[in-house]
């Protein structure tokens, strides 16, 4: 850790008494405190992102075909292939071979999720293509409790070590896309999706 975070940490640590909600992080000395999987679904929730426990990546379908019924969406989508063996048909979801400018929803998986932030880490390739989670309005994001890490440094690490060199896109979705460009009134959706849902499995 670097001599200028580890002062700006101190600071923090310091001043958590009067400081607002979302800077009492409980990470001291780069550790965070608390469980990782409650702190990262906390985060998202912050972000605006919504997110439900499942128990298997098997009852994935089930639960995405009560969320889409729940917004009154099509029962369809568009999903990266390592889920096309999972039973859509007996959820009685169809499934898009591609995302295109008319797909209302995409699934994905993510390579690591930063509980400090309630970021998912995306990293593009031709099995995990950044389409999926790009232009539906709704993305909805499979979150296996195993690829949880507690900080950015660590999902990097672990990008390290997995991967050997960064992909060709590493995306990192912090909740709904937003702007205040407008009339600097707060807009979701200007940029990609307005809704992102997780499914964290474990």
């Amino acid at each position: 850790m670097s001599t200028a975070r580890e002062r700006i940490l101190a600071r923090l640590r310091t001043q958590s008494g009067n400081a607002p909600a979302h800077l009492a992080s409980p990470i001291a000395n780069g550790v965070m405190e608390d469980d990782p999987i409650a702190r990262f679904m906390a985060r998202a929730n912050a972000l605006q992102s919504t997110a439900e426990r499942l128990a298997s990546l098997d009852t994935v379908p089930l639960a995405v075909a009560a969320y889409l019924q729940s917004h009154k969406l099509p029962q369809q989508l568009v999903c990266w292939p390592q889920y096309d063996p999972l039973d859509w048909a007996g959820a009685s979801i169809v499934r898009a071979p591609v995302a295109d400018s008319h797909t209302l929803v995409g699934l994905t998986g993510c390579f690591a999720a930063i509980a400090e932030t309630g970021t998912l880490m995306l990293c593009s390739s031709a099995t995990t293509p950044a389409i999926t989670s790009l232009l539906p309005e709704t993305h909805i994001a499979v979150v296996m409790a195993s690829q949880i890490v507690r900080t950015m440094e660590e999902g990097f690490q672990r990008l390290q070590t997995t991967l050997g060199r960064p992909p060709r896109a590493v995306n990192f979705v912090s909740g709904p896309s937003r702007t205040g460009d407008i009339e600097q009134t707060m807009t979701l959706g200007a940029h990609g999706p307005y809704r992102v849902h997780l499914l964290l499995v474990g």
